[in-house]
Parts: structure tokens; C-alpha cells; sequence
């Protein structure tokens, strides 16, 4: 299924783009037709720029009808059209106010008559009347991060206390998630580029589910109330892969193991690569590396983290590395070691001498 050996891949956070290219991200930016269209390709030809030696900016003279920001880590639309409130800033991401809302539940078909929604297929129809076809898509999030924007932290709560109510308050999320998904990808041919753009780096569209907020839970509750949106989903979706930004993704290693497949999985900084490795032997890692330690790290420093998780996880077939949000404090050398050091590592024929090597360059 994959494209390149051992992918790379960065996320620019707004503060980046706002400072070095003048670009604003209003409402606009996400829902105008002309604004789309126009903002993806300065952000392709600005990444060529920068970084076109290592791939980067390949779509840099195509104007493509992007239905949704895939230069951005940024998922609201979903939590939007439900009725939080969603604040849009020249130079930071969509910021989503909690609703807290009383009651566990949603108006599924009331958020498709919003006037996000009805935004949102202006946005549509415009781009695929003028170009015939549309390209890209929408970071949709996740059940529990969706759930949590709407009811609020009294939803840890009401799944301690049993509520029910909760079951079915996650139920509505899921099918509304899938309905949605099931448009996307008919529209557009893929459905998570927009949640991490190592998904362009395979042959099939790669469908994966945010669970940022799962850190959050115990790997109990995950069990009982949520693994089953991802067993239908791995069953009905694949490759089916987890996006799971926060620093302990190893603590659901033996969890994830039980799901029927898990053909991706995108792990936060901080954990532990070999341990996911042991329970996950033939999913696909994506290696995360934190925005905010790579600004504190010298460029040596870059290169030993990213040789020392690349080795943990074993195969350069199943292994990806992405750096995501980094801010207007990031300097260019940083990210060129990133893509240095997985330039090195797809050429070593065994990791094992690699990570040794490394290690005695070090001392």
C-alpha cells in the first residue's frame, strides 16, 4: 500500500504561515471558493521553495479545488455544524468553544441544515462547477474529541457514573462521522490527508480517526464505550489507522492489539516505539516528533531522536516520521535534519548498524 519507503512529512501551524507568507486564516480561508483554491497553491509553492529538494511542493503549479485546509492541522467543521461556537483568527486555528451542553445529544439533521453546512456546499458545488472535480479533504476529528467540544468535561462523568445516555450520544456521533467520511471520499478520493499528510504517501485512501482525547480516558472506558467505532471501521474502511497525538500511545498497545486490524497508527512524542512494536507487529507507524522539544533541540539532537525511533520501530515498510504544528519559532535548519536523517535511514540497508553508528558519531 505504500507509496515510499520510510515517508516524511511536515505540518506548518497558522503562526508559521501568517508570519512568513502573509496568508490569514478567517472564514475565508476555509470557505471561500477562490480563497481555497488560491491559499493551498501559495502554501505548495512556498514548501517547494523551502523544501523541494526533499519532495515537498510537488503541486506547486496546479491549482487544486482543496475542499478542505490539507496544509493544516485543524478540526472543527464537525463540531461547528453541531453548534459549538467556532472562533476564526487572522493567525491561529479555527478555536472551538465548548458548548457544554445539558443534555447527551446531538441533532444530526439539524447540522446538516446549519449555515456551516450550507457554507460548506457552496464551497462545493462552486469548486466542482468550475474545475469539474474536487481534490483534498476535511479534518473530521473523532468521536470522543466531538463528544467532549459538545457536553464538556461533564462527560467524564457521565461515562464514570454509567450515564445510559452516553452509548447512545456516541452512537449519533459515529454514524454522523460516517455519513460524512462516505461523502468525502466519494467526492474527492480520500479522507484523512487533512488529519496527517503522511495518508498521501499510500495507494488506497487512508481513513484515520482522532482519538487525541484518549489520553484522557483509562483504556477500560476506551474498551466500553468506544472501540467499537473502530472495529466497524477496520472492518468496513481499510486501511483503517488511529491518530493518537498524546505522549503515552504505548499504554493502549496491548488494546489496540485487539482490534481485528489496525493497518496505521499515528503515535505522539514520548511513547514507546519498541513496546507498540512488540504488540503491533504489522501496523504501520507513524512517528510523530513534538513541534515544541524540536525548537529546544540542535540540529545533532534532531537527528539522534529521529535515528533512535526509526530504529525502535523496525521496518523501514511500517514506519513514517512527521513533525505536525510547528509555530513561528521553528528555524529552517531543524526540519531540514528531520528530512536529512530519513534521507539516510531509507538508504541503510540494516537499521541496527545505523542506530550503532550513530550512537559512536555521538560520543
Amino acid at each position: 500500500m505504500l507509496k515510499q519507503k520510510l515517508p516524511v512529512d511536515i505540518v506548518l501551524a497558522p503562526e508559521w504561515w501568517h508570519k512568513n507568507t502573509g496568508i490569514t486564516f478567517d472564514r475565508d480561508f476555509f470557505f471561500h471558493p477562490a480563497r481555497r483554491v488560491e491559499c493551498e497553491q501559495k502554501m505548495e509553492q512556498t514548501l517547494y521553495e523551502r523544501w523541494g529538494r526533499y519532495g515537498l511542493g510537488a503541486d506547486r503549479d496546479k491549482k487544486r479545488p482543496e475542499l478542505g485546509a490539507v496544509h493544516l492541522a485543524a478540526g472543527f467543521f464537525l463540531s461547528e455544524i453541531l453548534g459549538c461556537r467556532v472562533e476564526y483568527t487572522e493567525n491561529h486555528p479555527p478555536l472551538v468553544h465548548c458548548d457544554n451542553r445539558e443534555k447527551l445529544q446531538v441533532n444530526a439533521e439539524g447540522a446538516t441544515r446549519s449555515g456551516t453546512y450550507k457554507d460548506f456546499e457552496s464551497l462545493y458545488d462552486a469548486l466542482q462547477k468550475k474545475y469539474g472535480y474536487l481534490t483534498g479533504d476535511i479534518n473530521w476529528g473523532g468521536v470522543l474529541n466531538i463528544a467532549l467540544d459538545i457536553r464538556g468535561q461533564q462527560l467524564f462523568l457521565d461515562m464514570a457514573l454509567g450515564d445510559e445516555n452516553v452509548q447512545g450520544f456516541f452512537d449519533e456521533i459515529h454514524q454522523l462521522l460516517s455519513r460524512f467520511l462516505s461523502l468525502v471520499e466519494r467526492s474527492t478520493g480520500s479522507t484523512s490527508v487533512s488529519v496527517n499528510r503522511v495518508a498521501r504517501y499510500f495507494d488506497r485512501p487512508l481513513m484515520l480517526h482522532s482519538e487525541c482525547s484518549h489520553t484522557m480516558i483509562s483504556c477500560e472506558d476506551y474498551e466500553r464505550y468506544l472501540m467499537k467505532y473502530d472495529i466497524l471501521w477496520a472492518k468496513h474502511n481499510r486501511p483503517f489507522g488511529i491518530h493518537y497525538c498524546g505522549n503515552d500511545p504505548h499504554r493502549y498497545a496491548e488494546t489496540f492489539a485487539k482490534l481485528p486490524v489496525l493497518d496505521f497508527l499515528d503515535l505522539g512524542w514520548g511513547g514507546d516505539v519498541a513496546l507498540l512494536r512488540k504488540h503491533l507487529p504489522d501496523t504501520f507507524f507513524n512517528i510523530r516528533i513534538s513541534p515544541v522539544e524540536l525548537t529546544r533541540m540542535d540540529t545533532v539532537e534532531v537527528k539522534n531522536a529521529v535515528r533512535k525511533l526509526v530504529t525502535d520501530s523496525g521496518d523501514p515498510f511500517l514506519t513514517g516520521v512527521c513533525c505536525i504544528n510547528m509555530d513561528d519559532t521553528v528555524t529552517d535548519d531543524k526540519i531540514d535534519a528531520i528530512f536529512e536523517t530519513v534521507e539516510e535511514m531509507r538508504g541503510m540497508s540494516e537499521w541496527s548498524s545505523f542506530a550503532k553508528a550513530s550512537e559512536d558519531k555521538s560520543e
